[in-house]
């Protein structure tokens, strides 16, 4: 629908947009929201986007489509009192102990509060403190700091098909809480953590690990070793000023051997490691009519979702265990043979909260040892080196250590949805020629959409793959898959939405083109990588002359 609508004055054309909100920012308005999410459903229950028509009338602009000649206006007194009364309510229901909140200075509350000049609440504050749910390995719920804006609920229902939390109760006792009103840990929650990437408070919350690690840096018996996931190097910097995508791997590794850390490595290279398994797996299975679709089985969050949800598909989820796993097996495997004293301390650093479940898991340790130690998130490092008063701009840039930290292209894109489907294409095809290299940049592959097929020659058969991220877009392909309806080989499957990019540990995106740059940043250093495929990258092959017979064990699950 095209039309021209008159805001506070001015004339502004609208062409497609769903609703009045989307109308007013594009006329360089920022309107308050809490509720207001554009990947998510319309809610209009903050009431803070409210505007006022000619006629004195009251209405949210986020569920008002806009109409030709329409009228309206968005900071007169009536709508300064109402947006003023709401802030001072929701306040008067909110534990306030925001010195010490971890979304000090990124809570929106916080921010509305001080952009309309509330400086006192009027209302009493609600007596009585709810108990804080810290049952998760990932996420710490605090039901004080809610202000039901029902952004997690919509999340977890809409984009991720999980459906974990929901409201309950009415009126002044209305509550958003777990299924049955139980734990977080006691539900069928996929630790992927997207409902903190939408939380406006400090509601919802990263389980905070980095006690465990200083303690680690300082115990003299322990070597501590650090792993970085791709998908951090080019977020990270976003938490000091830098632009989203701009790759900061080498300032990275020198925070991490300041903080103490006795080795440095790149996940990229375990990545490397997946992609040998995982396609000699999926070349098995087509070669010996094997159980197909070949499920990825990287993401932990999808991983936990299909044994929820999907049983009858485990056999279709390759064996392969996580490169965050076949890391820790093969590091502490390679320290354990070396004659070292101290024992081994391995630190993920990860763009996922779901990882710090996955490493938890009782298959993933040996004797007792878990592979991995501790995993920390992106932001959980940001705060680490803010800690110690490191200028991370400042740090000259230090290179990974060896023999665990070289990579090639095809591992770094592991991070955004549809890297690892082209990486494990550079491998199975035969024939690399620079020119022929150059051409599986797959444009098909490539992308932020929910869901992606394509198909490829490969040596002379022909290959369907579909890529999915976002767990309610995997729910409506498997339906698709089990209706008939669709046939693939090969299925890529990332719980978060763009993929690792937009994890839950990361710096929280302000739009999706941060997730799009964060993309851009990892093909760039693919694209100036001087290896572009696993099979090249020299550890690998070291790795592979030196491996037992019974490293089948290190690097898969079954």
């Amino acid at each position: 629908m095209k039309g021209t609508m008159i805001i506070d004055g001015q004339k502004v054309q609208f062409d497609g947009e769903q609703h009045v909100l989307e109308v007013i920012r594009k006329a360089g308005i920022e309107l308050p929201t809490f509720c207001y999410h554009s990947d998510l459903s319309v809610y209009g229950a903050c009431r803070m986007c409210i505007v006022e028509d000619k006629w004195g009338g009251i209405s949210t602009s986020c569920s008002t489509p806009p109409k030709d000649g329409m009228e309206i206006f968005t900071n007169t007194p009536k709508l300064q009192k109402h947006r003023r009364m709401i802030l001072e309510l929701l306040l008067s229901s909110h534990h306030r102990d925001c010195t010490v909140c971890e979304k000090n200075n990124q809570c929106k509350l916080q921010e509305l509060a001080r952009r309309f000049g509330v400086r006192q609440v009027r209302f009493d504050t609600k007596n009585g403190k709810l108990p804080i749910d810290s049952s998760s390995t990932s996420v710490v719920r605090d039901p004080n700091k809610c202000i039901m804006c029902g952004d997690c609920v919509r999340m977890c229902e809409e984009v991720q098909g999980v459906g974990v939390l929901g409201f309950a109760n009415r009126g002044s006792n209305i509550k958003i809480v777990p299924a049955f009103n139980k734990e977080l840990g006691e539900v069928d929650c996929v630790n992927c953590g997207q409902c903190i990437t939408v939380c406006p408070t400090g509601a919802l919350l990263i389980k905070n690990d980095t006690d465990e690690i200083w303690k680690a840096l300082y115990d003299k018996k322990k070597r501590v070793v650090a792993q970085i996931a791709p998908a951090v190097r080019v977020a990270l910097g976003e938490a000091f000023g830098l632009e989203p995508g701009e790759a900061v791997t080498g300032k990275i590794v020198a925070a991490l051997h300041r903080l103490g850390f006795d080795e440095v490595y790149d996940t990229a290279f375990a990545a490397d490691l997946t992609v040998m398994e995982e396609s000699k797996e999926f070349a098995e299975r087509l070669s010996s009519g094997g159980k197909l679709p070949l499920f990825t089985s990287c993401c932990p969050a999808w991983v936990k979702h299909a044994e929820n949800r999907y049983p009858e598909l485990l056999d279709n989820i390759s064996s392969c265990r996580s490169p965050q796993q076949m890391f820790g097996s093969v590091v502490k495997q390679h320290y354990r043979g070396s004659g070292h004293e101290r024992s081994t301390f391995i630190v993920s650093i990860m763009p996922c909260t779901a990882k710090k479940y996955e490493a938890k898991r009782p298959e993933f340790s040996n004797s007792g040892e878990k592979d991995v130690d501790v995993v920390i998130t992106t932001q959980e490092l940001i705060m680490m080196i803010k800690e110690t008063g490191l200028q991370f701009s400042e740090l000259e840039p230090d290179s990974f250590d060896m023999p665990f930290g070289m990579a090639s292209g095809a591992g770094v894109i592991f991070g955004v949805t549809g890297g690892v489907s082209e990486a494990v294409l550079r491998r199975l095809y035969q024939h690399k020629t620079a020119l022929h290299l150059k051409s599986l940049s797959f444009d098909d592959v490539r992308g932020m959409e929910g869901i992606k097929e394509t198909q490829v020659d490969l040596d002379g058969k022909i290959i369907k793959l579909a890529i999915v991220n976002g767990l309610e877009n995997a729910n409506r392909l498997i339906k698709s898959i089990q209706n008939g309806e669709v046939e693939y080989d090969f299925v890529e499957v990332m719980a978060c939405p763009g993929g690792c990019i937009g994890g839950a540990g990361q710096p929280l995106a302000s739009c999706a083109l941060s997730k799009e740059e964060r993309a851009k940043g990892l093909y760039k250093v693919d694209r100036v990588s001087q290896i572009k495929t696993s099979e090249e990258n020299p550890s690998i092959i070291s790795l592979y002359k030196n491996m037992s017979e019974d490293s089948h064990e290190m690097l898969h699950n079954k």
